[in-house]
C-alpha cells in the first residue's frame, strides 16, 4: 500500500495505471525477497553445517528487504525486473546480515541489512532496470533509463546519491555516537545487556519466552542497587 499510495492521485488519466504497476512490482519484489533470503540461508547452512534449516526470521526480513529494494523504482520497472530486484535483495540481506555478525556489529533486528544495504541496492537497481517507457509514462522524462535499456546516466546519478546519503548520515551521526561513547551512554552495562532491556526498562521479556534465569535477574537487581519487582 505505501508505494501505490505514493502516487497521491488515482482519478486523473494515467495515475491509476502507475499505482497499479507499483502494487504489482512491490508485491513481486517482496515475495521474491522472502523466498530468496530463506533458501539462500538454508543452502549456506547446508554447506557449512550439513543440515537444512528454514529460518522464519530470514524469510520475514527477506520480504522486508525486497520491499525496501523495490521502493526506489516501483513505478519505473517491469514486473520481471521486480522479481530480479527482489531475489537480489534477498541475497543482499543475507550476506550483509552475516557480515555484521562477522564484524561483531550489534543489530538485533537487522535494520542495517534491510534498510541500509537493501536500500542502497534498490537505488542502484533503478539505474540498472528502469524502463525508458515507464519513466516517460510516470514522469514525462525522455532519453533516460537503466543499463538494460542502453543508458548509463541514471546509474551514475544513483551511485552518487547513495554515496551522498552515506556521507550525510555518517557525518552527522559519527560525532553523536562518539560523544555518547565518551559519556558512557552508548551501551548499557554487561549485566543489563544480558538480562535484556525489555526486562530492565519494560518489565517483561519480548523474545525469550522463558525469560532470563533467576540468577541473571538477581545479578541485574544487585548491580542496580534495588530489587526488581515483577508487576506482571
Amino acid at each position: 500500500g505505501f508505494n501505490p499510495g505514493s502516487t497521491l492521485f488515482i482519478s486523473p488519466s494515467g495515475y491509476g495505471a502507475v499505482a497499479a504497476l507499483c502494487a504489482v512490482t512491490t508485491t513481486l519484489s517482496g515475495a521474491s525477497g522472502c523466498v530468496s533470503a530463506m533458501f539462500t540461508d538454508t543452502i549456506i547452512g547446508m554447506i557449512t553445517e550439513g543440515e537444512a534449516e528454514y529460518d522464519l526470521t530470514m524469510a520475514m526480513n527477506g520480504a522486508l528487504g525486497g520491499l525496501v529494494g523495490i521502493t526506489a523504482n516501483c513505478c519505473v520497472v517491469e514486473p520481471w525486473a521486480a522479481c530480479l530486484i527482489g531475489i537480489c535483495s534477498g541475497w543482499v540481506y543475507v550476506l550483509s546480515s552475516k557480515l555484521l555478525v562477522k564484524l561483531k556489529i550489534d543489530d538485533a533486528v537487522d535494520a542495517i541489512p534491510v534498510h541500509g544495504f537493501c536500500g542502497a541496492w534498490g537505488c542502484i537497481a533503478t539505474g540498472i532496470f528502469a524502463s525508458t517507457n515507464r519513466i516517460l509514462f510516470a514522469y514525462g522524462t525522455e532519453n533516460t533509463g537503466g543499463i538494460f535499456y542502453g543508458y548509463g546516466n541514471l546509474i551514475g546519478v544513483e551511485i552518487i546519491g547513495v554515496l551522498c546519503i552515506i556521507l550525510w548520515a555518517g557525518g552527522i551521526m559519527t560525532p553523536f555516537f562518539i560523544g555518547l561513547n565518551f559519556l558512557g551512554m552508548l551501551r548499557v552495562d554487561p549485566v543489563e545487556e544480558k538480562v535484556g532491556l525489555d526486562i530492565s526498562h519494560h518489565k517483561g521479556a519480548a523474545y525469550a519466552l522463558d525469560g532470563p534465569t533467576a540468577e541473571e535477574i538477581d545479578a541485574y537487581e544487585t548491580s542496580h542497587g534495588e530489587k526488581f519487582k515483577d508487576e506482571a
